[in-house]
């Protein structure tokens, strides 16, 4: 259906996530990817959801100018949100376990944002996730850092992997908001864009 819609749109997706590939390709969609280089830094005043989306709009704005009139560009952001902070991707194994080691015993929120971009219209949305870890020990916490290197995940781990699987007891909302792109939405948005 949604193929049928966009038959005359090349959509553009600009992340190397393969996560987010496979969640296009899983909607039957075709694609390419291209890639900017943005530096992700926001303003200091921002919390939550408006983190997201003004970091998904940012990694849309790289591509100003260089969008063709039947391109759909399609970029997106995950935070994960403790104490009303943003936990992003950690540098190092120190600071992957300082995250979650925080996260460890608690809930926290998962915001995964989109921005849409034609040469025409911008469209953003986003969708929350509320997470609730158990309580980790410490050899866990090293074991998956070792492990999985997940230095490439907002707070520092992976639903989808052996860290969500062995320590997460339940989620409040949608399962691939928290591994990055709200599906849902985004099928919605792009039947309408």
């Amino acid at each position: 259906m949604l193929k049928e819609k966009l038959k005359n749109k090349q959509l553009i997706l600009a992340s190397g996530s393969p996560r987010r590939q496979q969640f296009l390709k899983d909607l039957n969609l075709d694609f390419k990817i291209q890639l900017k280089s943005v530096e992700e830094i926001y303003p200091p005043n921002l919390k939550g959801a408006d983190i997201a989306l003004f970091l998904a709009e940012l990694k849309a704005k790289a591509f100003d100018g260089s969008l063709q009139d039947n391109e759909i560009l399609i970029t997106g952001d995950t935070i994960v949100c403790i104490d009303n902070i943003a936990l992003g991707k950690p540098k190092n194994a120190e600071e992957a376990y300082q995250m979650l080691e925080q996260l460890s015993g608690r809930t926290h929120e998962v915001i995964s944002s989109v921005c849409l971009k034609s040469t025409e219209k911008t469209k953003l949305f986003y969708d929350k996730t509320v997470v609730y870890f158990k309580k980790l020990t410490s050899e866990e916490i090293n074991s998956y850092i070792k492990n999985y290197q997940p230095f490439d995940k907002a707070g520092a781990y992976g639903i989808q992997e052996w860290i969500g699987q062995i320590g997460i007891e339940k989620i409040e909302g949608s399962y691939f908001t928290v591994m990055g792109m709200p599906t849902h939405l985004l099928y919605k948005e792009l039947m309408n864009f």
